[in-house]
């Protein structure tokens, strides 16, 4: 069966050919896996890009003191989330203003030229935030579109003293392009192909400009029911409080605590997991034996009493303590 590979895949080829470091060379590789079709014959290439994958990681981690490309930012803290936006809607500024992360801000576009983190601190627990520069066609490298996909959410950031609705709409259709879904829209991309559908808040920055007030309901009427919503202003310093909690409830995870019989918890390193995990998960978690191993867990917090002795599939909410027994 004939490999059918789209248009894209060569660019994405041609990006690997051109690529210097094992880091750009790694983000093309993966990114000509997420556009080849998915069937029988794709399978011998697809299995050859992951082996050089393989190998150009193994030579990244040996060269000491390699250049850490933007593209590859690895995850830190408890999740990763990715800014996207149009030119010039403050998603800089809002890294600036949450992060102790010193970005490149302006009031003209096109400010970001590279992805740059920054550790957001909620409570007792670190959340890494992605500045990527804009969404716009002229402008999107090889290496966004993988880096959309890894993260465990988007936080899309509208400027709310411009039309709300041709920015939701704009932004929606440059992810469609990179097979990055949000929201209840139909992907409607060929179903050979891979579709990444992601979490997303939708964050109106400039809550302070004239008519903003009035462009954010207007945002919230189109799409209620579809994304959370949060209207800050990331100069003003507005509503940055409520969005480190916004952040933590739209990634849907847990803190658990582990404890040693007779000892208290560390309330400063929590095991973070997906909610709905079980007590068997968190035990996996701490170490990836212990889920077998386990013979009995006590837990405090959501058990019926203080210390009771919980079955594998006692299912934990924020804020439990367990206690493993081996």
């Amino acid at each position: 069966m004939p490999a059918n590979l789209p248009p894209h895949y060569f660019e994405a080829e041609k990006a690997f050919r051109e690529a210097k470091d094992p880091l750009e060379k790694i983000a093309a590789l993966e990114e000509m896996l997420a556009i080849m079709p998915k069937h029988k014959g794709t399978d011998h290439l697809r299995a050859e890009l992951r082996g050089r994958i393989a190998k150009l990681t193994q030579q990244a981690a040996k060269k000491s003191g390699a250049r850490r490309a933007s593209l590859m930012i690895e995850k830190e803290g408890a999740a990763q989330l990715a800014l996207v936006g149009l030119p010039n809607a403050g998603k800089s500024q809002l890294i600036a203003a949450i992060t102790k992360a010193s970005p490149p801000v302006a009031d003209y576009p096109f400010t970001t030229h590279q992805a740059l983190p920054g550790m957001m601190e909620f409570e007792n627990i670190k959340i890494q935030l992605i500045d990527t520069p804009p969404l716009a066609p002229q402008a999107v490298e090889f290496w966004i579109p993988p880096m959309l996909r890894k993260a465990d959410a988007l936080l899309v950031i509208i400027d709310l003293s411009a039309d709300p609705l041709k920015q939701m709409k704009g932004i929606a259709e440059q992810l469609k392009k990179m097979r990055v879904i949000i929201g209840e829209e139909d992907a409607g991309l060929d179903p050979e192909f891979t579709v990444w559908h992601q979490k997303a808040l939708i964050v109106g920055n400039k809550i302070d400009a004239d008519n903003a007030s009035r462009n954010y309901e207007t945002l919230k009427a189109e799409y209620e029911g579809q994304f959370p919503f949060i209207a800050i202003s990331a100069a003003e310093g507005t509503g940055l409080e409520e969005l480190r909690g916004k952040i933590y409830e739209v990634l849907d995870i847990i803190r658990v605590y582990t404890k040693a019989p007779g000892k208290k918890p560390d309330p400063t390193d929590p095991i973070i997991l997906k909610r709905g995990s079980t007590l068997a998960d968190a035990a996996e978690e701490v170490h990836k034996d212990f889920r077998a191993k386990m013979k009995y867990a006590r837990i405090w917090g959501s058990g019926k009493h203080d210390g009771v002795m919980a079955k594998r599939d006692h299912v934990l909410e924020d804020g439990d303590i367990i206690e493993l027994h081996l």
